[in-house]
């Protein structure tokens, strides 16, 4: 079957696709894949410059010397309370999509940042008080929200069994906002630049990233809020399964991203400039490898990922450890760097598992076909707002235990100690719901299906 034209049928304003088959090759082959590809490549941008204005204060708080009056406590406080509404947003951001347009939520989500780069603008010197610093920093949290409604919005454009790549490539462009923005900011600290000129760069590209989705996106009238779907999917335990998953992966790639630069400055003695020069690698490369975790996913299974990925997550907390307590920064940056890949990769590999894990349930209940797929899709696109926020959540926690950890012992020592347990504690899990035996066993007995359609080792 031939694909309509790209425009479809208007409906209300703006660019309309009113039908939308991924799963019909035909359809894809014909304009599918090509209007699929150019949506996610703005959807890409638009969220790569809400990740760098969620991170914005990461960077900023290296500018804040002592004339500023704030503590390290203050510092952490501050970028876990940034990274909370960045976690809590996500959830209205998802359901955003259906209601305005894949397109037109771009457009809004990507303006609306200028909000808080505006306000960081005017505020940004020393003699401003903490609580107006918290208050505008929680402003930047909405940056949060767009990864949420353009992973939504993508995850309609592609079919099954593109989703891994489609959504690791989206996510991982989103992702490198992080390190980018922190690249930036090191070439202003080396130019002796102060944290204004940073803030008066993103203005612009915001501008810009807004108006090229005005331009080159389009909104699917097939993607429907479902408030059954959000309740069916918050009743189920694979929503809450996953989103704990998505907090060892997701919270540990944005919590350590906020807190590389401070944990380097309060316990290695870095100066900003020192501390600049090496936190851009580790969400670099963490972003970069978030499409290969997904494409790892969709040849071996997300769960096989995951599961050796916690292991390797684990081994590396726990060198950690052992290069903080022996104060060794080469060793200490190294291996930190080495956990920023692996938080990426597990990233891309967990959020393939959602689409999968619904797919499989689906078939397992009996439906077949396109029902089957509509099923699937219907409680996997409801699950990932809840999943994506409650990962984040992930970053909070990890920089309030790093603000403990040294209001007790003056190092993250003890924060890591606590992130080794948790990621043992996700291996387990891991194993338990979607590799052990039993499990798969019982799931391929409730179809004839084939195995790697049901198996949740295989999601």
């Amino acid at each position: 079957m031939t694909a309509p034209a790209a425009s479809g049928v208007p409906r209300r304003s703006g660019r309309w696709i009113e039908r939308w088959d991924p799963e019909d090759e035909g359809f894809w082959q014909a304009t599918g894949e090509r209007i699929a590809r150019r949506n996610l490549w703005f959807s890409v941008l638009s969220e790569h410059i809400g990740f760098s204005v969620w991170t914005l204060w990461s960077v900023l708080v290296l500018f804040m010397g002592p004339k500023y009056g704030l503590t390290p406590a203050d510092k952490f406080l501050l970028t876990s309370m940034v990274t909370l509404v960045g976690a809590v947003v996500r959830v209205p951001y998802t359901f955003a999509v259906a209601v305005f347009g894949g397109r037109n939520w771009t457009i809004i989500s990507a303006g609306l940042l200028l909000v808080p780069t505006v306000a960081a603008f005017a505020v940004m010197k020393p003699g401003t008080s903490f609580t107006t610093f918290l208050l505008v920093g929680l402003l930047a949290g909405i940056g949060g929200g767009n990864f949420a409604s353009s992973m939504t919005n993508i995850n309609a454009f592609f079919p099954l069994r593109k989703k891994g790549w489609a959504l690791g490539l989206n996510a991982g462009g989103g992702n490198i906002g992080v390190p980018v923005i922190q690249l930036v900011a090191l070439a202003i600290i080396g130019a002796n630049g102060g944290p204004r000129l940073l803030l008066g760069i993103y203005i612009p590209l915001i501008v810009l990233a807004a108006a090229l989705a005005a331009v080159f996106m389009d909104n699917l009238a097939t993607v429907k809020n479902d408030t059954g779907a959000a309740k069916d999917a918050a009743k189920d335990a694979h929503t809450w399964i996953m989103s704990f998953l998505y907090v060892g992966t997701f919270g540990s790639f944005i919590g350590y991203s906020f807190a590389f630069g401070q944990v380097l400055t309060n316990q290695f003695g870095r100066t900003p400039l020192q501390a600049a020069y090496l936190t851009f690698i580790g969400p670099l490369l963490g972003s970069l490898i978030r499409p290969l975790g997904g494409w790892l996913a969709d040849r071996y299974g997300g769960a096989r990922i995951t599961l050796w990925n916690y292991v390797g997550m684990a081994a590396a907390t726990a060198v950690l450890i052992m290069a903080s307590m022996q104060k060794s920064l080469p060793l200490f940056v190294s291996v930190f760097v080495v956990l920023f890949v692996l938080s990426g990769l597990g990233n891309g590999s967990t959020y393939k598992m959602i689409p999968g894990i619904f797919q499989a349930k689906a078939l397992a209940k009996g439906l077949t076909g396109e029902e089957a797929v509509a099923h699937g899709r219907r409680l996997s696109g409801a699950s990932m707002g809840l999943i994506g926020a409650v990962g984040a959540l992930g970053g909070v926690g990890i920089n309030m235990a790093f603000r403990q950890s040294f209001l007790s012992y003056g190092s993250g020592t003890g924060a890591f100690v606590a992130f080794l347990a948790f990621y043992g504690v996700c291996f387990a899990l891991t194993w338990a719901v979607y590799l052990r035996r039993p499990v798969r066993q019982a799931v391929t007995e409730a179809t004839t299906e084939t195995k790697s359609q049901l198996s949740y080792a295989e999601v």
